[in-house]
């Protein structure tokens, strides 16, 4: 799918909307109040046009992450995109491998055991993520991320199919201390963790490095962020673990383990190059040994419990075996 520069000439050209945002549609960010508004229109448009201040609401300028409330007035400007014929949709096999990596759907949530290399969302030069995907699969669907894996991180991905249940659970992901949603990992830590539980309590910044490439560090300007550590399983001189998580900050369980001195297997930004070479000639293993394996939450105040599951990636229980 492409956009054409609005500005050009071209038959049947739109005008300029103004749409009031709906009550049911109150604490959702413009920029993807805009992606449902401008169906297939990529989101790097989306961007360039906020940018520009040719979106308005309220008749002011706003920026991308801006939370809108309902009766907001946003000003939506003429966008030709291509008509539906020649739309480019994800690959029949990619949205095959999608629609089998689901683990669990009903009528408001669907939760996907997202593989690694497959970005929560499109954008920065990737075509399509999971949940362009999802709705190329699941076409005139509400299908909204609740919220986003690193891409080189395998495992659950939630995708609220109603806007009231997108809601209530960014609500729980707002609540302090991992009260609303309890988020378990598996990983694969280098070397020998002790016993016990290692909390770590780390402030995290995420910085830009030359090119735009985000690094997190630790650093007392961060924010606060909070990792529990607990090993599972040694297996070669290193520690299988779980860990559960009380904030979602970017990178954060890479970080924390980079911050124990035990950094995750794999991890070609915040790990260490001599061990990822070993793991990689001695068991194959050749990604991020890191997986979202369960989520825990209630939605409608506590009625209607939830837990979701996904199965470690098959590459990485082989891997472990491999181990010795």
């Amino acid at each position: 799918m492409t956009a054409q520069d609005p500005t050009k000439p071209a038959g049947d050209k739109p005008s300029v909307r103004m749409i009031t945002v709906p009550a049911d549609r109150a604490g959702q960010r413009l920029d993807n109040f805009l992606l449902g508004q401008l169906k297939g229109a990529p989101r790097s448009l989306v961007y360039k046009l906020v940018r520009s201040g040719q979106v308005r609401v309220n008749g002011g300028r706003a920026k991308a992450e801006r939370k809108l409330e309902a009766g907001d007035e946003v000003r939506i400007p003429p966008v030709r995109l291509t008509e539906e014929g020649d739309k480019v949709g994800p690959p029949e096999a990619f949205m095959r491998r999608l629609e089998q990596a689901i683990v669990f759907e009903d009528a408001r949530l669907l939760a996907l055991n997202k593989p690694t290399g497959v970005a929560s969302h499109g954008g920065s030069g990737i075509s399509f993520g999971a949940i362009e995907t999802l709705r190329a699969l699941r076409p005139g669907q509400t299908l909204e991320l609740v919220h986003r894996l690193d891409r080189d991180t395998s495992g659950l991905l939630i995708v609220a199919k109603k806007r009231s249940a997108l809601s209530e659970l960014q609500a729980l992901l707002r609540e302090d201390h991992g009260a609303g949603i309890r988020k378990r990992y598996l990983t694969l830590l280098a070397g020998r963790m002790p016993d016990g539980v290692m909390t770590v309590d780390a402030p995290l910044h995420v910085g830009l490095r030359q090119g735009g490439e985000r690094h997190v560090q630790v650093n007392a300007i961060g924010k606060e962020s909070i990792s529990h550590f607990r090993v599972l399983e040694r297996k070669g001189g290193h520690s299988y673990c779980e860990v559960r998580i009380e904030t979602g900050r970017t990178h954060q369980i890479r970080v924390h383990a980079q911050h124990l001195g035990h950094p995750v297997a794999g991890d070609d930004k915040y790990g260490d190059p001599a061990v990822n070479k070993r793991l990689r000639e001695q068991i194959g293993l050749k990604r991020l040994f890191l997986h979202a394996a369960s989520l825990e939450f209630a939605l409608d105040d506590g009625k209607s419990p939830y837990v979701l599951s996904a199965p470690l990636a098959d590459e990485l229980v082989e891997a472990l075996d491999r181990l010795r």
